[in-house]
């Protein structure tokens, strides 16, 4: 076996300064117990504040020190987000057993020996595995041993020992425990007093001593729990962490928020969660609601909702943080709150399941669609979906009414079809259809058409544009459509050239003399760009 052990020691206090607006972050900062300092930023060591002073003294040294409460929930919040990112590596995820009390409640397990070979090693999946945590902005201790409880207690110490702490087997995990106190264990730190006046504080300490009289002096559960430690005695299986099929995720703000900045300040903090909740099971993000809950007093009047509803959805779904973030920002830009708002909820039950899309050396079909698809949503969430807008080809013949304008749909770039093999079973209906249409847009076209087609003056029966005479290059291509709405146009359409070369599209009526005096002659329809 091969465990690995997540210990965030500073949770709490980062979980309150996260949600902090960013020009707060820097100022002297503390977290308080019941009534003393438990941890604290480097401004406000600056200052003179350590963890273990009173809230008066700290006040004093600094009187401009934000002081933050422990919230349990948000604590929750962020340490299942770290064993969702764990459960990206294993299916085998558990919190650290409650008898110890000074790495349980903010440390996470992982058992990795079946994963290693998946990941290229141990040293890869730990370097991915950093890389992941990186996304929480948390810091994060880590350590290895081949006993969940052995690598739960290097965890704990590996910042106090001068960084990581890994053991290959339980020889070497024997080792490392030498140096390592036995306040970090459930039944050392009920001893402890006892242990430390006799000189004993360590793991090395207490195993040169005989062990039955280490038995009489201290019983049988501090021998117990050293031994499952170290690998002597079997470790009960401990409870698999499940990932939830609906994610949702809560912050409380600290100030009230109004501004699009502000909002996606504390958004950001839910989108990180979120990220590591897809990637846990190889999803994808599809859609996802931000909901922005306004203050209480404003909502009792009742023209004021409880909550104002954002919903992103993607047209392809991502697990791109900064694509989330930029989609977000833009429809935020847009939004209008009707108060204020102090807490932001995430909600999320749209995903993709399956393997996420490899990255590429260069650039292919779909990399060039991806990056379509984005620029489209970046498009419709800053200008509306209704302004972005696609030409789609008509079943008419006529250029006027061969296409119209509608908003693009979220599936609009499709990957391309796979070419059916004439006389292929199951060929599909719409097969016909699809060449007919590619040969159509195939055809010699230009994209820009006059909005009304301009009357040409002729010289010999030859048209001319502004007074030069045109070479008609190709030509005719006859188009005779619209006896079912209009009176049927019945027109050849040449392409010509003018004397510096640009070429523009031309038609005259097939029969002139079957059509009214205004609409004989030449005109000009379009020009090739």
């Amino acid at each position: 076996m091969l465990w690995i052990a997540l210990h965030l020691p500073r949770l709490s206090f980062e979980s309150w300064l996260a949600v902090l607006p960013p020009d707060q972050r820097e100022q002297p900062a503390a977290l308080m117990g019941a009534r003393e300092v438990l941890l604290c930023n480097a401004a406000a060591q600056q200052l003179g504040v350590q963890p273990g002073l009173q809230r008066v003294t700290a006040l004093t040294l600094a009187p401009q020190l934000l002081l933050g409460r422990i919230d349990p929930a948000r604590d929750w919040q962020a340490l299942t987000s770290v064993a969702h990112v764990a459960l990206a590596f294993t299916p085998v995820v558990c919190w650290a057993d409650v008898s110890e009390p000074a790495a349980a409640p903010h440390t996470v397990l992982l058992q990795v020996q079946a994963s290693l070979r998946c990941f290229g090693g141990f040293d890869a999946l730990l370097q991915r595995l950093r890389a992941a945590l990186l996304l929480l902005n948390c810091t994060v201790q880590l350590a290895s041993a081949p006993t969940a409880k052995g690598a739960a207690v290097l965890a704990c110490w590996a910042d106090s020992a001068g960084g990581e702490r890994h053991a290959a087997d339980l020889s070497q995990l024997e080792g490392l425990l030498d140096a390592t106190p036995l306040w970090l264990i459930g039944a050392g730190r009920a001893q402890w007093d006892m242990l430390d006046s006799m000189g004993l504080g360590t793991f090395g300490a207490l195993r040169r001593l005989p062990r039955q009289a280490l038995l009489r002096r201290f019983g049988p559960a501090l021998l117990d729990e050293i031994d499952t430690v170290r690998g002597a005695r079997c470790e009960p299986s401990p409870a698999w962490i499940t990932l939830p099929e609906i994610f949702e995720a809560r912050i409380e703000l600290q100030t009230c928020a109004d501004t699009t900045d502000q909002l996606l300040h504390g958004a950001q903090l839910l989108i990180a969660p979120l990220l590591a909740w897809a990637r846990a099971q190889q999803a994808r993000v599809r859609r996802y609601t931000l909901f922005m809950h306004h203050e209480r007093h404003r909502r009792q009047s009742g023209e004021i909702p409880a909550a104002t509803e954002l919903s992103i959805a993607l047209a392809e779904a991502s697990c791109d943080a900064a694509h989330l973030s930029l989609l977000l920002r833009e429809r935020l830009a847009h939004l209008s709150l009707p108060a204020p708002t102090l807490e932001l909820r995430l909600h999320c039950d749209d995903v993709v399941r399956g393997s996420p899309l490899s990255a590429e050396l260069f650039t292919s079909a779909r990399g060039e669609r991806e990056g379509l698809i984005r620029l489209i949503e970046r498009l419709q969430a800053r200008l509306g979906a209704q302004q972005v807008q696609r030409l789609r080809p008509m079943a008419d013949h006529r250029p006027q009414c061969d296409g119209a304008l509608d908003a693009v749909p979220a599936d609009a770039v499709a990957p391309a079809a796979p070419i059916a093999r004439r006389g292929a079973p199951g060929r599909p209906a719409t097969l016909e259809g699809e060449r007919c249409t590619a040969q159509a847009v195939s055809a010699s076209r230009p994209v820009w058409l006059l909005g009304e087609p301009q009357r040409l003056s002729e010289r010999q029966s030859r048209p001319l544009l502004d007074g030069q005479p045109l070479q008609l290059l190709c030509g005719p291509e006859r188009i005779e459509a619209g006896w079912w709405d209009a009176p049927l146009a019945g027109r050849d359409y040449f392409i010509a050239q003018t004397p510096d070369g640009a070429l523009v599209w031309l038609y005259r009526a097939r029969l002139p003399l079957s059509v009214a005096e205004d609409a004989q002659g030449w005109f000009l329809h379009g020009r090739f760009g």
